[in-house]
């Protein structure tokens, strides 16, 4: 191939193909809008206290009983893992004007979680170590795709200076959320009204949630024997879990039940007043002593959700492949966790993505998947 193949996006999925792209000899390109590598993984330190260890605003575990790929990944790149401590007492919130109710969790129940040492952001780095430098150009947002009467894939981009970026392809791989490829960019000639609907019908995973990570010194409520497991139908969280690293310091994180548009309501520091209100009454007073508090609101990250995906998810989204491209063939391939059709919305997933394209990709001449 005389052009690169053009990667968009330097999250897990766009990482991965570019690394089994260079380890096959082929040449590639990842643009990446943000001022990162990680996409919607996001492993990050409290500002002012970095030694009480590193936290997952995005995805938290893998499960190895049924994911293989990313299971033997993590043994290739040699990354440490643990369990997801989960022993003791439940707590469930049904109602604001009781105490929560306490259920006893029987030994080994549910499918065992696996977190990685430092976060998932550890495997992103490991990933991305893989990669020759100077594959990957971040704050370079694709906006235009183009493809001219003789074949030529045109990709062009935003830089951060305001400059223009032009690159010609040999093909492009999309490893973006669908809802962004759909808003985002412009195709020339336009992508098939089939395949817009598709895309916009397909929910970016957890791009209408938020994450709050409250860290202590210590995992206070495992000495009281609660497991930091807790579920309410009262909020603002409606699922937490404990978040502390293997040793050392303590931390519960929840996902929210409170949906985008009231959060953007109240605003960070109110959402976070009544995170902290709700972790007392959860797990008593030692709960008011926070080190530092984390929180990522994905619905207002412009390089993750898109309008529709303020609305909350009633059931879990239909992924997979959309349909054939038209007139686009095997010039663009979709990928990312939202493609897969057995995985979606799991780092599984977005591997297992990656892995497809770069088949496509690699036996070009083929008919495609």
């Amino acid at each position: 191939m005389s052009n690169p193949v053009v990667i968009v996006g330097a999250g897990l999925s766009g990482l991965r193909a570019a690394s089994l792209l260079s380890e096959q000899g082929v040449q590639c390109l990842v643009l990446e809008a943000r001022d990162r590598i990680g996409g919607r993984v996001l492993s990050t330190s409290a500002p002012d206290r970095p030694e009480l260890g590193k936290f997952d605003l995005g995805p938290t575990w893998f499960w190895p009983q049924y994911e293989s790929t990313i299971t033997n990944l993590v043994k290739e790149l040699n990354l440490e893992t643990f369990v997801q401590y989960n022993k003791g007492v439940m707590l469930a919130e049904r109602s604001p004007n009781q105490a929560p109710e306490r259920y006893v969790m029987p030994e080994n129940s549910g499918d065992k979680s696996m977190r990685i040492i430092g976060g998932v952001q550890s495997l992103i780095d490991a990933v991305a170590d893989t990669i020759p430098s100077g594959v990957i150009e971040l704050n370079t947002r694709v906006t235009a795709i183009r493809l001219d009467e003789a074949g030529a894939i045109m990709v062009e981009a935003d830089l951060a200076d305001g400059k223009r970026k032009k690159v010609l392809a040999s093909a492009v791989i999309l490893a973006l959320p669908p809802r962004i490829v759909a808003r985002h960019i412009e195709f020339s000639p336009s992508l098939p009204p089939n395949i817009i609907n598709d895309l916009v019908s397909k929910p970016t995973w957890m791009a209408g949630q938020a994450k709050a990570v409250a860290i202590y010194d210590r995992p206070f409520w495992r000495e009281s024997g609660l497991s930091g497991f807790a579920t309410s139908w009262v909020g603002p969280l409606q699922e937490i879990h404990d978040a502390s690293p293997e040793t050392g310091s303590g931390a519960l994180f929840g996902f929210f039940g409170m949906p985008a548009k009231k959060r953007r309501e109240l605003g960070e520091d109110m959402v976070l007043k009544l995170v902290i209100d709700q972790l007392v009454k959860l797990f008593g007073n030692s709960a008011q002593n926070v080190k530092a508090i984390l929180y990522k609101d994905w619905s207002s990250d412009f390089n993750t959700a898109v309008e529709e995906d303020l609305d909350p998810l009633r059931d879990f989204p239909r992924y997979g492949q959309p349909p054939k491209a038209g007139i686009w063939g095997k010039n663009i391939i979709f990928a990312g966790t939202e493609t897969d059709s057995q995985y979606g919305g799991h780092l599984e997933g977005a591997l297992l993505s990656a892995e497809r394209a770069v088949f496509k990709i690699t036996n070009i001449n083929n008919k495609p998947l």
